[in-house]
């Protein structure tokens, strides 16, 4: 026997009124609705507790952690990790640093549950763990500057190394653990006045003690981002700090941002990289730069080692110190949809050699081998994400991890023994160990025990052929429980970018759909990463043709196999994933519902709003030379001809997608009588990240859905009166 539409929605109203309105005390208890609200209607209540397992609710949707940044000890008997955690008593995503011996047992938290932690590094004699923190509360209750805090590996509590002005972005040792290269923005007015006064005692009140706000004064072209706000002057720059007396020495300057950095086998130097074109503001050009590690003029003498146009990331030195690896992508007026390659060149600059051009797959995260006759680096490759290898001169590359799956981080220890954090469809990332004889071996269980209790849904990584015959693939999620022969109504879940791509990872979103009886279908149309570069620029400056007939490609593969119902589809899709959302119900009436998150619908209005003023110029022209090509793909243009309802979503300080946008498409789409609705998010930038409003909108998107495709229960969940 299975509950009834009505009996659903009552339970999913106590469920999502608990959620909203659960003060700080909120627990897994208080969250336990959830389960009922997320059971399968086509699977008994006896059937599903006969089996021990249930199918995935809200409650376990948020319980998933995430891992990365596999760190393994200098000689292999540790690895030291990075698990996200939504912490739903302080309704708060944070990140932890644990820690797994490679001979197996329990892994142990290194970090604070109520602190957030990242970037845990190794000294190179492996007795400290350093990493990145806001460690704790300041006297205003404001949360302290991030800065590289240090735990001995024996045990004991994290010692704060260094005491910077502003937040450190990111560290390295050196290979001597005497020093370290540290990258700081140059600090605000605001943060030079609050170190002037943070140890002296103030007779006013903490109000009259908070810094006078400021104007933002802004001379630059590219004049803000997403997350960080309105761009000034200030710049991030190279900083060695010494560990014996403390003493940091900045040793890059000027009107750039120097990042990425790297030392040399000797200590003596380091690279980085850094865009120093006359105006790095209208390019996406960044090279690969040398400074001396004890630099006294601020980095006015460099040696350069890169010289072409393009963009230039991710430096690393051979052991011998005379060559640099490096991720290339040759093709600058292309920027995000060229293909990443890697790259060697000598140390003292010159010719850089691609080494993988032939492959033409995106290359991330390169390291030498420690005889340095390798290079291993991480590439996506037809819906995965695999660690090769190339001999360091050029030649032919083996897979390391040869299966299907995600590897989101490595790292190697002298003798070659590899720590990676891996996922699978049906897995969340753990830590596993490669030996140098290649055997694989699983470290880690940190999602083990919830993952026993789900039943999870089938997912297969499909191909299928698009209008003009160009193959496409991506991967079907099946309900949990499917049955051979009957249709289900399914969504087609749309990815970001446009050059992302769904890869062979857990994916908790279409995990929820399907607990919840829909098939989903998560296509790689043209302008996905993993198929070569002319199958990511297919789209450049021609949005919605060819990854629409993509995507259509793949619902119309689900109903010829008889797996989806054509008269029970959705569709929705976040950032570009929404972008191809608001194209689609411009083109089409097959699909009884959308959800918009954060998508973009009059072009022109993002140019100066928005994050992207070199994107938009490179791939439109400017809207006042090309403004025939901004209306052309504008979705604003086509507004009369969508009748699906819609459910709008969005952050309300998102300036990579700026919230107009959603509102714009709401007011037009209510003018047109069109049913829709609007959510904005409080405090949000583009990615969400308050657990409570992670939840929030997955729950509106599944009332929204169960309402128009399967005709259940409300459009939206019942509000208190009090709201």
């Amino acid at each position: 026997m299975s509950l009834g539409a009505n009996a659903r929605v009552r339970l999913a109203t106590l469920v999502f009124n608990a959620l909203l309105f659960c003060t700080a005390a909120l627990s897994c208890a208080s969250l336990s609705p959830f389960v009922v609200l997320a059971q399968n209607p086509t699977t008994a209540p006896s059937e599903a507790a006969a089996s021990g397992k249930h199918n995935m609710t809200m409650e376990d949707f948020l319980h998933i952690k995430e891992i990365e940044d596999a760190q393994i000890s200098p000689e292999g008997k540790w690895v030291a990790y990075r698990v996200g955690t939504n912490n739903l008593k302080d309704d708060k995503y944070k990140k932890r640093i644990w820690m797994v011996s490679t001979s197996g047992g329990e892994a142990l938290p290194l970090t604070r549950e109520s602190e957030s932690s990242s970037h845990p590094r190794w000294s190179n004699d492996g007795k400290y763990t350093a990493f990145l923190s806001a460690h704790e509360e300041g006297k205003s209750g404001e949360e302290s500057k991030k800065q590289v805090w240090t735990l001995r590996r024996e045990g004991g509590e994290a010692e704060q190394l260094t005491d910077t002005v502003q937040d450190v972005d990111d560290f390295v040792w050196s290979p001597s653990g005497d020093r370290l290269v540290l990258v700081l923005k140059d600090p605000t007015p605001e943060e030079i006045e609050a170190a002037k006064n943070r140890d002296k005692e103030k007779d006013s009140d903490a109000e009259d003690a908070k810094p006078k706000p400021r104007p933002w004064v802004i001379d630059r072209l590219r004049f803000k981002e997403d997350e960080i706000g309105y761009l000034d002057r200030r710049r991030k720059h190279l900083y060695v700090f010494v560990l014996a007396d403390h003493k940091l020495t900045q040793i890059t300057s000027g009107d750039y941002d120097d990042e990425q950095p790297a030392w040399s086998p000797d200590g003596r130097s380091i690279a980085f990289t850094s865009n120093r074109t006359e105006n790095p503001d209208t390019n996406f050009n960044t090279d690969i730069w040398v400074v001396k590690a004890d630099n006294t003029d601020q980095g006015k003498s460099l040696l350069r080692v890169t010289t072409k146009p393009g963009t230039y990331e991710s430096p690393t030195w051979s052991p011998d110190g005379k060559w640099i690896a490096f991720t290339s992508q040759i093709e600058p007026k292309l920027f995000w949809y060229a293909t990443a390659h890697l790259s060697i060149a000598s140390v003292t600059g010159g010719e850089e050699k691609v080494l993988t051009r032939k492959l033409d797959r995106n290359v991330t995260s390169p390291r030498f081998s420690p005889d340095g006759k390798w290079i291993y680096f991480i590439d996506t490759d037809d819906g995965t994400q695999d660690l090769l290898r190339i001999p360091a001169a050029g030649g032919e590359i083996s897979r390391v991890i040869a299966e299907r799956h995600m590897v989101n981080s490595f790292s190697m220890t002298a003798d070659g023994t590899l720590a990676a954090a891996i996922s699978g469809v049906s897995q969340p990332a753990e830590i596993y160990l490669l030996s140098a004889s290649r055997e694989l071996r699983k470290l880690t269980t940190t999602n083990d025990a919830l993952l026993a209790q789900l039943r999870l849904p089938e997912v297969e990584y499909v191909h299928f052929k698009s209008k003009d015959g160009t193959s496409v693939a991506g991967y079907l999620y099946k309900p949990v429980d499917y049955k051979p022969g009957v249709r289900y109504p399914a969504i087609l879940r749309l990815h970001g970018g446009p050059t992302l791509a769904y890869l062979e990872e857990f994916i908790p979103d279409p995990q929820f759909l399907a607990a919840n009886g829909y098939v989903v279908l998560a296509p790689n149309p043209r302008g996905s990463i993993g198929y070569g570069e002319d199958f990511c620029k297919a789209i450049f400056a021609d949005w919605g043709k060819k990854d629409y007939e993509d995507d259509m490609a793949m619902v119309d593969y689900a109903v010829a196999q008889g797996i989806a119902d054509p008269d029970r589809l959705g569709v929705g899709g976040h950032s570009y994933g929404a972008m191809s959302t608001n194209f689609i119900i411009a083109q089409t009436n097959r699909f009884k519902a959308a959800l918009s998150n954060a998508g973009e619908f009059l072009y022109v209005t993002n140019w100066g709003a928005d994050e992207y003023v070199r994107e938009w110029e490179y791939e439109l022209g400017l809207p006042w030379e090309n403004r025939a090509q901004w209306e052309k793909l504008s979705m604003f243009n086509s507004a009369t001809k969508i009748k699906t309802p819609t459910l709008i979503t969005g952050g309300d300080i998102d300036w990579n997608v700026p919230i107009a946008n959603s509102e714009q498409m709401y007011a037009t789409l209510k003018r047109l009588g069109v049913p829709t609705m609007l959510i904005v998010y409080p405090g949000e930038y583009h990615d969400f990240v308050r657990p409570s409003f992670v939840a929030d909108l997955r729950i509106r998107m599944l009332f929204w859905f169960n309402h128009y495709i399967k005709g259940e229960g409300p459009a939206a969940p019942p509000q208190k009166s009090s709201e």
